[in-house]
């Protein structure tokens, strides 16, 4: 799966998150914000700003 950061717009790594589902909470590794995943669609998943980070 996929996860472009909307802070930073850089690739998440998601391979740490196994079960991935709409509502968790994951963590951009390039810039330290915190997302909300809102949608996943196939390979495509969407997620929104909950915590600006470090």
């Amino acid at each position: 799966m996929q996860l472009t950061c909307p802070e930073c717009q850089n690739q998440v790594n998601l391979s740490p998150y196994v079960n991935l589902a709409v509502g968790n909470v994951v963590e951009c590794d390039v810039c330290g914000i915190t997302l909300l995943i809102n949608a996943i669609s196939g390979e495509t998943v969407t997620a929104e700003v909950v915590d600006e980070g470090k």
